[in-house]
């Protein structure tokens, strides 16, 4: 009303145009309207002043402004991609497989016998409405990643090269180092004729990205009904580093994933030949590593979304 580009100064503007009896009736009027706003504006201004504010402190509005704070990836996140980066730099293709599986592929096809414990609702979450069922008709919970490897070679044509993280699930008790969900990951070469120094190069890549330095492993013959031959492969304790302590019982080694060449079976399962295909398979915990990686002595903490912990690896 008041301003440069008011009503008030472009009626001040027309007054020029009217005769001098009026020019001075409506200069007068033009002068008392712009008093009375100018009056109110200074009144108001006061009363906004002196008010209370409407936050609970008091704010100087001449202060940079405080940002939003940042999020951050959680650890097994983290290291999920950073593994990823490591085996894309491989030529490794990153695969994901549904949560929801079967027994066909879960057990059948992995060479699981019938009776085997793993099958039993103790250990694997089976859904509702598939008691008495089998194979394909059978639905659970994966309880882990290496089914995935036959959904991936029935669609695909070897030599492959491939990587696939992600969630299971057991049906087990928590504690310290048990949950019931948590994430694995899987690494698998399929060509002919691959050397065992193969997987020993595999478990290499693996330990020197979460450690960021060469570390010293083993592997020593195991039984797992998916590969043949199968290893159990450990790592030189990195708190002791190999001399012996509480963590590693004194042995200076700790387990921490199994490995081999798949079985037979299971290439035959995915439509290959075991006498023109081999390969190498490892299967390592996620949040194993992550714990071992920032030196974390509860794993129900990795799942627990405690702002608290998170906080740590923004």
């Amino acid at each position: 009303m008041v301003g440069k580009a008011g009503r008030v100064l472009a009626i001040r503007r027309a007054i020029g145009e009217l005769d001098a009896t009026a020019r001075r009736v409506v200069g007068a009027a033009v002068n008392e309207l712009h008093r009375e706003l100018s009056q109110a504006l200074d009144r108001r201004e006061e009363e906004l002043l002196d008010s209370e504010p409407a936050l609970p402190y008091p704010v100087d509005v001449t202060l940079p402004g405080t940002g939003p704070s940042a999020g951050g990836l959680h650890p097994t996140v983290q290291l999920m991609y950073d593994l990823n980066d490591a085996f894309a730099a491989l030529n490794f293709e990153v695969y994901s497989g549904p949560e929801i599986s079967s027994e066909l592929y879960e057990f059948d096809y992995m060479n699981f016998p019938p009776d085997h414990p793993a099958r039993e609702s103790m250990d694997t979450f089976w859904l509702n409405d598939t008691a008495g069922r089998h194979g394909a008709e059978r639905l659970c919970l994966r309880p882990h990643l290496t089914g995935a490897s036959v959904r991936y070679l029935r669609r695909h044509r070897p030599p492959l090269r491939f990587v696939y993280p992600g969630r299971v699930y057991r049906n087990e008790s928590t504690d310290a180092r048990h949950e019931r969900a948590f994430f694995q990951y899987e690494v698998l070469i399929i060509d002919r004729d691959v050397p065992l120094t193969a997987g020993k190069f595999l478990v290499s890549t693996i330990l020197d990205t979460v450690f960021g330095r060469p570390v010293r492993t083993r592997m020593r013959t195991g039984f797992f009904p998916f590969v043949e031959p199968g290893f159990e492969i450990d790592m030189e304790c990195q708190v002791c580093q190999g001399t012996g302590c509480r963590t590693c019982h004194g042995v200076g080694w700790l387990e921490v994933m199994p490995g081999g060449s798949p079985h037979p079976n299971v290439l035959r399962a995915a439509g290959l030949d075991p006498n023109e295909w081999t390969g190498f398979y490892v299967n390592v915990g996620l949040d194993r590593l992550v714990m071992m990686r920032y030196g974390i002595d509860d794993v129900r903490l990795m799942h627990s979304a405690d702002l608290r912990y998170l906080g740590q690896f923004r």
